[in-house]
Protein backbone atom coordinates (compact mmCIF):
# COMPACT_ATOMS: atom_id res chain seq x y z
CA UNK A 1 0.00 0.00 0.00
CA UNK A 2 1.38 3.41 -0.90
CA UNK A 3 1.66 6.26 1.60
CA UNK A 4 -1.27 7.99 -0.08
CA UNK A 5 -3.64 5.11 0.58
CA UNK A 6 -5.66 4.87 3.79
CA UNK A 7 -5.64 1.66 5.83
CA UNK A 8 -9.12 0.69 6.96
CA UNK A 9 -8.13 1.12 10.61
CA UNK A 10 -7.14 4.74 10.08
CA UNK A 11 -9.85 7.36 9.67
CA UNK A 12 -9.16 10.91 8.46
CA UNK A 13 -10.20 13.52 11.01
CA UNK A 14 -12.74 14.98 8.62
CA UNK A 15 -14.52 11.61 8.56
CA UNK A 16 -14.35 10.73 12.26
CA UNK A 17 -17.86 10.26 13.70
CA UNK A 18 -18.64 13.14 16.03
CA UNK A 19 -15.56 15.10 15.02
CA UNK A 20 -15.52 18.85 15.11
CA UNK A 21 -15.99 20.42 11.72
CA UNK A 22 -12.85 21.35 9.77
CA UNK A 23 -11.62 24.77 10.77
CA UNK A 24 -12.74 24.52 14.41
CA UNK A 25 -9.06 24.74 15.36
CA UNK A 26 -6.21 26.27 13.40
CA UNK A 27 -2.93 28.17 13.38
CA UNK A 28 -3.70 30.42 16.35
CA UNK A 29 -5.50 27.86 18.51
CA UNK A 30 -4.02 27.39 21.97
CA UNK A 31 -3.70 24.19 23.99
CA UNK A 32 -6.20 25.54 26.52
CA UNK A 33 -8.77 26.06 23.77
CA UNK A 34 -8.30 22.47 22.55
CA UNK A 35 -9.13 20.98 25.98
CA UNK A 36 -11.98 23.34 26.76
CA UNK A 37 -14.86 21.02 27.64
CA UNK A 38 -12.72 17.85 27.46
CA UNK A 39 -12.82 15.58 30.53
CA UNK A 40 -9.64 13.58 31.17
CA UNK A 41 -10.34 12.54 34.76
CA UNK A 42 -9.16 9.00 35.33
CA UNK A 43 -6.57 9.27 32.55
CA UNK A 44 -2.82 9.07 33.13
CA UNK A 45 -0.35 10.86 30.88
CA UNK A 46 3.42 11.11 30.41
CA UNK A 47 4.99 14.13 28.70
CA UNK A 48 8.71 13.90 27.97
CA UNK A 49 10.73 17.10 28.07
CA UNK A 50 8.05 18.76 30.19
CA UNK A 51 10.35 21.15 32.04
CA UNK A 52 10.40 23.80 29.29
CA UNK A 53 8.71 25.06 26.14
CA UNK A 54 5.69 23.33 24.69
CA UNK A 55 6.18 20.39 27.04
CA UNK A 56 5.16 22.60 29.95
CA UNK A 57 2.08 23.86 28.14
CA UNK A 58 1.14 20.33 27.06
CA UNK A 59 1.34 19.14 30.66
CA UNK A 60 -0.64 22.17 31.85
CA UNK A 61 -3.46 21.59 29.37
CA UNK A 62 -3.76 17.87 30.05
CA UNK A 63 -3.75 18.36 33.83
CA UNK A 64 -6.30 21.19 33.58
CA UNK A 65 -8.67 18.73 31.89
CA UNK A 66 -8.24 16.27 34.77
CA UNK A 67 -5.43 13.96 33.64
CA UNK A 68 -2.76 12.89 36.12
CA UNK A 69 0.43 13.95 34.35
CA UNK A 70 3.98 12.70 34.85
CA UNK A 71 6.67 15.16 33.76
CA UNK A 72 9.50 12.99 32.40
CA UNK A 73 12.61 15.18 32.52
CA UNK A 74 16.42 15.05 32.64
CA UNK A 75 16.67 17.62 35.43
CA UNK A 76 14.23 16.66 38.17
CA UNK A 77 14.95 19.84 40.14
CA UNK A 78 13.80 21.89 37.16
CA UNK A 79 10.85 19.54 36.75
CA UNK A 80 9.87 20.01 40.39
CA UNK A 81 9.91 23.80 39.97
CA UNK A 82 7.72 23.57 36.87
CA UNK A 83 5.30 21.17 38.54
CA UNK A 84 4.94 23.48 41.55
CA UNK A 85 4.34 26.49 39.32
CA UNK A 86 1.76 24.65 37.24
CA UNK A 87 -0.04 23.24 40.28
CA UNK A 88 -0.34 26.71 41.78
CA UNK A 89 -2.13 27.99 38.70
CA UNK A 90 -4.37 25.04 37.84
CA UNK A 91 -8.11 25.19 38.56
CA UNK A 92 -9.76 23.08 41.24
CA UNK A 93 -10.35 19.50 40.14
CA UNK A 94 -7.24 19.35 37.94
CA UNK A 95 -5.13 16.23 37.73
CA UNK A 96 -2.07 15.56 39.82
CA UNK A 97 1.45 16.36 38.62
CA UNK A 98 4.45 14.16 39.34
CA UNK A 99 8.07 14.31 38.20
CA UNK A 100 10.31 11.41 37.18
CA UNK A 101 13.79 11.37 35.73
CA UNK A 102 14.26 10.45 32.08
CA UNK A 103 17.40 11.08 30.02
CA UNK A 104 16.73 9.91 26.49
CA UNK A 105 20.46 9.87 25.73
CA UNK A 106 21.03 7.35 28.52
CA UNK A 107 19.39 3.96 27.87
CA UNK A 108 19.62 2.99 31.54
CA UNK A 109 17.29 5.80 32.62
CA UNK A 110 14.87 4.97 29.80
CA UNK A 111 14.76 1.33 30.90
CA UNK A 112 14.32 2.35 34.53
CA UNK A 113 11.45 4.69 33.70
CA UNK A 114 9.58 2.03 31.74
CA UNK A 115 10.26 -0.69 34.32
CA UNK A 116 9.06 1.54 37.14
CA UNK A 117 5.72 2.40 35.56
CA UNK A 118 2.76 0.75 37.24
CA UNK A 119 -0.76 0.47 35.82
CA UNK A 120 -2.26 1.69 32.56
CA UNK A 121 -0.95 4.65 30.57
CA UNK A 122 -3.55 6.49 28.51
CA UNK A 123 -1.48 9.27 26.90
CA UNK A 124 2.21 9.34 25.96
CA UNK A 125 3.52 12.58 24.45
CA UNK A 126 7.04 12.06 23.09
CA UNK A 127 7.94 15.74 23.17
CA UNK A 128 11.58 16.02 24.26
CA UNK A 129 14.28 16.62 21.68
CA UNK A 130 17.51 18.22 20.61
CA UNK A 131 17.94 20.39 17.53
CA UNK A 132 20.92 20.94 15.24
CA UNK A 133 24.04 20.92 17.44
CA UNK A 134 26.86 22.40 15.38
CA UNK A 135 29.26 19.50 15.99
CA UNK A 136 28.56 15.80 15.97
CA UNK A 137 27.74 14.53 19.47
CA UNK A 138 26.99 10.98 20.52
CA UNK A 139 24.75 9.38 23.12
CA UNK A 140 25.95 7.09 25.90
CA UNK A 141 25.65 4.09 23.57
CA UNK A 142 27.40 5.77 20.64
CA UNK A 143 24.57 6.96 18.41
CA UNK A 144 24.49 10.36 16.76
CA UNK A 145 22.75 12.54 19.32
CA UNK A 146 19.74 13.74 17.37
CA UNK A 147 18.84 10.30 16.05
CA UNK A 148 19.66 8.76 19.42
CA UNK A 149 17.63 11.19 21.53
CA UNK A 150 14.82 12.23 19.23
CA UNK A 151 14.09 8.76 17.88
CA UNK A 152 15.87 5.86 19.60
CA UNK A 153 15.31 7.11 23.14
CA UNK A 154 11.60 7.58 22.50
CA UNK A 155 11.41 4.27 20.65
CA UNK A 156 12.88 2.44 23.64
CA UNK A 157 10.61 4.31 26.04
CA UNK A 158 7.42 3.65 24.08
CA UNK A 159 8.09 0.00 23.38
CA UNK A 160 9.02 -0.40 27.03
CA UNK A 161 5.64 1.06 27.99
CA UNK A 162 3.67 -0.98 25.46
CA UNK A 163 1.93 -3.17 28.03
CA UNK A 164 0.83 -0.11 30.01
CA UNK A 165 -0.49 1.52 26.84
CA UNK A 166 -2.34 -1.64 25.79
CA UNK A 167 -3.90 -1.88 29.25
CA UNK A 168 -5.42 1.59 28.87
CA UNK A 169 -7.96 0.51 26.22
CA UNK A 170 -7.70 3.46 23.86
CA UNK A 171 -4.24 4.86 24.56
CA UNK A 172 -2.80 7.62 22.42
CA UNK A 173 0.85 8.09 21.43
CA UNK A 174 1.83 11.57 20.25
CA UNK A 175 5.18 11.99 18.49
CA UNK A 176 6.43 15.58 18.21
CA UNK A 177 8.17 15.87 14.85
CA UNK A 178 8.85 18.96 12.72
CA UNK A 179 8.69 20.46 9.27
CA UNK A 180 12.44 19.83 9.53
CA UNK A 181 11.72 16.28 8.39
CA UNK A 182 11.78 17.76 4.89
CA UNK A 183 15.57 18.11 5.21
CA UNK A 184 16.20 14.38 5.01
CA UNK A 185 14.67 10.91 4.87
CA UNK A 186 16.08 8.27 7.19
CA UNK A 187 19.41 7.24 5.66
CA UNK A 188 19.49 3.61 6.71
CA UNK A 189 23.03 2.99 5.44
CA UNK A 190 24.55 5.64 7.72
CA UNK A 191 22.23 6.52 10.58
CA UNK A 192 25.04 7.72 12.84
CA UNK A 193 27.16 9.74 10.41
CA UNK A 194 30.07 7.33 10.53
CA UNK A 195 30.78 7.71 6.79
CA UNK A 196 29.17 10.93 5.52
CA UNK A 197 30.18 14.37 6.80
CA UNK A 198 28.04 15.45 9.74
CA UNK A 199 25.47 18.11 8.96
CA UNK A 200 23.25 19.44 11.76
CA UNK A 201 20.24 19.96 9.50
CA UNK A 202 20.14 16.66 7.63
CA UNK A 203 20.74 14.96 10.98
CA UNK A 204 17.82 16.83 12.53
CA UNK A 205 15.69 16.08 9.49
CA UNK A 206 16.47 12.37 9.65
CA UNK A 207 15.48 12.22 13.32
CA UNK A 208 12.22 14.08 12.70
CA UNK A 209 11.36 11.80 9.78
CA UNK A 210 12.00 8.89 12.14
CA UNK A 211 9.48 10.38 14.61
CA UNK A 212 6.79 10.26 11.92
CA UNK A 213 7.72 6.78 10.72
CA UNK A 214 7.54 5.51 14.28
CA UNK A 215 3.95 6.74 14.55
CA UNK A 216 3.09 5.08 11.23
CA UNK A 217 4.56 1.76 12.36
CA UNK A 218 3.06 1.86 15.87
CA UNK A 219 -0.36 2.68 14.43
CA UNK A 220 -0.29 -0.49 12.36
CA UNK A 221 1.41 -2.81 14.84
CA UNK A 222 -0.64 -1.84 17.87
CA UNK A 223 -4.06 -1.18 16.36
CA UNK A 224 -5.45 -4.40 17.88
CA UNK A 225 -4.40 -3.09 21.31
CA UNK A 226 -6.63 -0.06 20.84
CA UNK A 227 -3.58 2.22 20.60
CA UNK A 228 -3.44 5.16 18.19
CA UNK A 229 -0.24 6.95 17.23
CA UNK A 230 0.23 10.20 15.36
CA UNK A 231 2.99 12.71 14.70
CA UNK A 232 2.93 16.48 14.40
CA UNK A 233 4.70 19.73 13.66
CA UNK A 234 4.15 22.14 16.58
CA UNK A 235 5.13 25.26 14.64
CA UNK A 236 7.86 27.88 14.63
CA UNK A 237 8.15 28.70 18.32
CA UNK A 238 10.81 31.16 19.46
CA UNK A 239 10.44 30.79 23.23
CA UNK A 240 11.84 27.30 23.74
CA UNK A 241 15.08 25.56 24.77
CA UNK A 242 15.04 23.32 21.71
CA UNK A 243 17.50 25.57 19.85
CA UNK A 244 19.99 25.75 22.73
CA UNK A 245 22.70 23.82 20.81
CA UNK A 246 22.32 25.71 17.54
CA UNK A 247 24.87 28.03 15.94
CA UNK A 248 22.63 31.06 15.38
CA UNK A 249 25.01 32.61 12.83
CA UNK A 250 24.73 29.42 10.80
CA UNK A 251 20.94 29.57 11.10
CA UNK A 252 20.87 33.16 9.83
CA UNK A 253 23.07 32.22 6.87
CA UNK A 254 20.89 29.18 6.18
CA UNK A 255 17.73 31.31 6.11
CA UNK A 256 19.39 33.94 3.91
CA UNK A 257 20.45 31.26 1.42
CA UNK A 258 16.87 30.09 1.02
CA UNK A 259 17.73 26.61 2.30
CA UNK A 260 15.64 27.07 5.45
CA UNK A 261 12.07 28.35 5.20
CA UNK A 262 10.11 28.98 8.38
CA UNK A 263 6.37 29.50 8.93
CA UNK A 264 5.19 32.48 11.01
CA UNK A 265 6.05 32.30 14.69
CA UNK A 266 3.67 30.91 17.28
CA UNK A 267 3.46 31.39 21.01
CA UNK A 268 4.28 28.45 23.25
CA UNK A 269 0.58 28.10 24.06
CA UNK A 270 -0.22 27.89 20.35
CA UNK A 271 2.70 25.55 19.72
CA UNK A 272 1.35 22.99 22.19
CA UNK A 273 -2.12 22.96 20.64
CA UNK A 274 -1.56 20.24 18.04
CA UNK A 275 0.11 17.94 20.58
CA UNK A 276 -2.85 18.38 22.91
CA UNK A 277 -5.33 17.86 20.07
CA UNK A 278 -3.81 14.48 19.26
CA UNK A 279 -3.49 13.58 22.95
CA UNK A 280 -6.96 14.54 24.13
CA UNK A 281 -9.48 15.74 21.59
CA UNK A 282 -12.44 13.46 20.80
CA UNK A 283 -12.27 14.86 17.26
CA UNK A 284 -9.32 12.59 16.46
CA UNK A 285 -10.09 9.64 18.72
CA UNK A 286 -9.90 7.09 15.88
CA UNK A 287 -7.22 8.76 13.77
CA UNK A 288 -3.89 6.93 13.63
CA UNK A 289 -0.68 6.88 11.63
CA UNK A 290 -0.97 10.49 10.47
CA UNK A 291 1.04 13.72 10.54
CA UNK A 292 -0.61 16.96 11.67
CA UNK A 293 0.25 20.65 11.71
CA UNK A 294 -1.80 23.65 12.83
CA UNK A 295 -4.37 21.25 14.35
CA UNK A 296 -5.14 19.61 11.00
CA UNK A 297 -3.78 16.76 8.93
CA UNK A 298 -0.89 18.03 6.81
CA UNK A 299 -0.97 18.09 3.05
CA UNK A 300 1.59 16.07 1.05
CA UNK A 301 4.48 17.91 -0.60
CA UNK A 302 6.78 16.67 -3.33
CA UNK A 303 9.83 18.83 -2.66
CA UNK A 304 11.47 21.04 -0.05
CA UNK A 305 12.05 24.15 -2.15
CA UNK A 306 9.91 26.94 -0.67
CA UNK A 307 7.94 24.57 1.56
CA UNK A 308 7.11 25.81 5.05
CA UNK A 309 4.85 22.89 5.86
CA UNK A 310 3.38 19.67 4.60
CA UNK A 311 4.59 16.10 4.82
CA UNK A 312 7.04 14.25 2.59
CA UNK A 313 5.87 10.92 1.13
CA UNK A 314 8.93 9.11 2.50
CA UNK A 315 7.85 10.02 6.05
CA UNK A 316 4.52 8.19 5.71
CA UNK A 317 5.81 5.22 3.72
CA UNK A 318 4.82 1.98 5.45
CA UNK A 319 7.82 0.05 4.12
CA UNK A 320 10.18 2.69 5.51
CA UNK A 321 8.28 2.58 8.81
CA UNK A 322 8.54 -1.20 9.09
CA UNK A 323 12.24 -1.13 8.22
CA UNK A 324 12.95 1.56 10.80
CA UNK A 325 11.10 -0.41 13.48
CA UNK A 326 13.22 -3.52 12.86
CA UNK A 327 16.45 -1.52 12.73
CA UNK A 328 15.54 0.32 15.93
CA UNK A 329 14.79 -2.94 17.75
CA UNK A 330 18.25 -4.18 16.82
CA UNK A 331 19.95 -0.94 17.84
CA UNK A 332 18.43 -0.81 21.31
CA UNK A 333 19.10 -4.51 21.91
Amino acid sequence: MSASQTPASQTPASQTPGAQTPGTFGVTTTAAEVVDGVDLHGRRAVVTGASSGIGVETARALASAGADVTLAVRDTAAGDRVAARLAAGLPAGSGELTVRRLDLADPSTVAAFAAGWQGPLHILVNNAGVMAPAEVTRTADGHEQQFGVNHLGHFALTTGLHRALAAADGARIVSVSSTGHLFSPVVFDDLDYRFRPYDPWTSYGQSKTANILFAVAAAERWADDGITANALMPGNIADTNLARHMDMKQVEEFIASGELALPPQKTVEQGAATSVLLAASPAVAKVSGRYFEDCAEARPVTGRAGAVGGVAPYALDRDNAARLWHVSEALIG
